[in-house]
């Protein structure tokens, strides 16, 4: 019986340490793959981060390459204006007026035909100025009420779809 106790004792070790060690590797193992997964995590959201990042830069990069080209169609658009004055002479009268003349182009190509404008002037009156308020394709400042109007409307509008 000793002899078989001695026999089966190593075997009995051995199969101990054995179901031991395994344990413990199962459970480095368990910390390697959890590290792993956690690294993995990491990666990934960074990934998403740069994705979105991405996406927002070439919106952004898209937006602003429409508005520069707008803004460059638009700068191809332009006013010619030409003005004089005129006067007409009758028997009891000598009246003088501001005719303008504007036509609107595109590069060098005329949208529009020649639209003139007489305004009668006034002795000791600016023409200049007389000129710039009958443009029809100049553009004009906002007084301050239209001012005022116009941010209550937008602010108006900004309350309705929000």
């Amino acid at each position: 019986m000793t002899a078989m106790l001695w026999i089966l004792l190593p075997l009995f070790i051995a199969a101990g340490s054995a179901l031991l060690s395994f344990y413990i590797m199962q459970a480095k193992l368990e910390v390697a793959v959890a590290k792993e997964r956690e690294s993995l995590a990491e990666a990934k959201a960074t990934i998403r981060n740069q994705e979105l990042m991405i996406v927002e830069k070439v919106k952004a990069a898209e937006e602003s390459t429409m508005r520069h080209s707008f803004d460059q169609f638009l700068a191809d658009f332009r006013v010619e204006e030409r003005h004089y004055m005129r006067e007409n002479k009758s028997m009891f009268m000598n009246r003088k007026s501001l005719v303008l003349q504007e036509r609107l182009f595109f590069r060098n190509i005329p949208l529009s035909n020649w639209v003139e404008h007489e305004m009668v002037v006034e002795e000791g009156s600016d023409t200049k100025n007389l000129a710039k308020q009958c443009s029809i394709f100049s553009t004009r400042s906002l007084s301050g009420d239209e001012r005022s109007l116009n941010s209550r409307l937008l602010k108006a509008q900004e309350a309705r779809t929000a």
